[in-house]
């Protein structure tokens, strides 16, 4: 860890720090990016001596990645201090950041960037890599999403070295991707979202689905058989001996049962007892503002991230069947600006209720709603969305920039 750095190494990592309290000092972010992009600059290999001799796990998928890495290291921290990066900054300025933040960290937790997780296999040389889900993001400014998983079987099958793979068995891209790794527990997930991989990924004919299972008929991929699984019944998840591990969590929706399932499959890996680790997730309320629950003017907002296709549909799989729900969608550079992946949301779920519509691109989702049949009305922001709603419980649902907006007009809620 860094207490052997190398003195440049030590200039790099204090240098890191400094940059990274003057921006959080100025208002400009919490210092994760500018921290770790000075501290790479003096020292390119900084990344890498600060992650060794470390226990490293690192979490990528399209979605659930930053609560994914919360259960983590909820779950490893039973048995030590962990590094995490798990308010975002997934990309290697801030892990380099996460790192130095935490230099006696025996553990690491990384939510890393599906398209760094390369870079990070070879700097990080991780003890366990955690893989979620692969769904379409918006294609300006993300890979066609199985280019990303043949991007992924490539990378995993050269840099994943002594990796141990925690995979999805429930998505047929990432059990592709990770099938040509030689340690691999499987973790029935669940796939809400089916339209990317209607199709195998491996030779291109029609994956044949029967409940949970699914298979290719023409070259043998199949879903594997799970050691972890979320319970049928209940809040539990169930491990790979039968036994149940009972869930109190209070992140709602199944897919966040699904999130729990792979953080105590990932922090048994590091020998910490499930029956341990289950309780400790109950702990985590919120994550970088996602779940907040945020009270103005006698309504009570729930706060939702949503920023693909597969994640809208999880956020309405999540929300009360009653309350009023705003809808806020941004197009801009981080979202992608082209708003045409809104028509591959289903917006039927909400029809009946009321629906209030804004964000920079509100008339783009009202058309959407319009040709769903869906009744809603159109507000300029969010204290019109509040106004607009009688008091009481409110579900907020938005897009990546459109979210952080809601999340600074409440004082960066978290």
């Amino acid at each position: 860890m860094s207490a052997n750095l190398t003195p440049r190494a030590k200039f790099a990592t204090t240098l890191l720090r400094t940059a990274a309290a003057l921006s959080r000092a100025t208002g400009r972010g919490d210092g994760s990016v500018i921290g770790g992009r000075v501290g790479l600059i003096v020292e390119p290999r900084l990344l890498e001596l600060l992650a060794e001799g470390r226990h490293v796990v690192l979490i990528s998928g399209t979605n659930g990645k930053t609560t994914t890495t919360r259960f983590t290291t909820a779950a490893i921290e039973a048995i030590g201090k962990v590094a995490t990066n798990s308010f975002g900054a997934n990309m290697p300025t801030g892990h380099t950041t996460a790192l130095a933040k935490a230099p006696k960290a025996e553990y690491a937790a990384l939510e890393c960037d599906e398209h760094y997780l390369g870079q990070l296999l070879d700097a990080a040389s991780p003890k366990v890599v955690a893989l979620l889900n692969l769904s379409r993001d918006q294609l300006d400014r993300a890979m066609e999403v199985t280019a990303l998983a043949a991007k992924w079987r490539q990378t995993l099958q050269t840099s994943a070295g002594q990796s141990t793979i925690v995979a999805n068995a429930d998505d047929p891209l990432i059990v592709w991707a990770a099938s040509v790794c030689q340690r691999v527990v499987w973790v029935a997930a669940g796939q809400s979202w089916t339209a990317d991989s209607a199709i195998c990924p491996n030779c291109g004919s029609h994956l044949d689905r029967f409940g949970e299972f699914w298979r290719c008929t023409n070259c043998g991929l199949n879903r594997p058989s799970p050691q972890w699984s979320v319970a049928q019944e209940g809040e539990a998840v169930v491990g790979p001996d039968g036994r149940r591990y009972e869930l109190n969590l209070q992140l709602p929706g199944r897919v966040n049962r699904a999130n729990a399932a792979t953080a105590l499959a990932v922090a048994s890996l590091f020998g910490v007892d499930p029956a341990q680790a289950a309780p400790r997730l109950s702990e985590v309320a919120s994550v970088a503002g996602r779940y907040a629950k945020v009270e103005r003017e006698g309504r009570q907002l729930r706060l939702l991230l949503a920023k693909n296709p597969a994640g809208w549909l999880e956020s309405f799989d999540m929300i009360e069947p009653h309350p009023p729900v705003v809808l806020s969608l941004n197009a801009r550079e981080v979202d992608g600006f082209d708003t045409s992946w809104i028509y591959d949301v289903d917006f039927t779920s909400l029809a009946g209720r009321k629906v209030v519509v804004t964000g920079d691109r509100r008339t783009d989702l009202a058309v959407r709603l319009e040709v769903d049949g869906v009744d809603f009305i159109v507000v300029d922001d969010i204290r019109a969305a509040i106004a607009a709603v009688p008091p009481g419980p409110v579900e907020v649902v938005a897009n990546y920039t459109a979210f952080q907006d809601i999340r600074a007009e409440f004082n960066r809620v978290n």
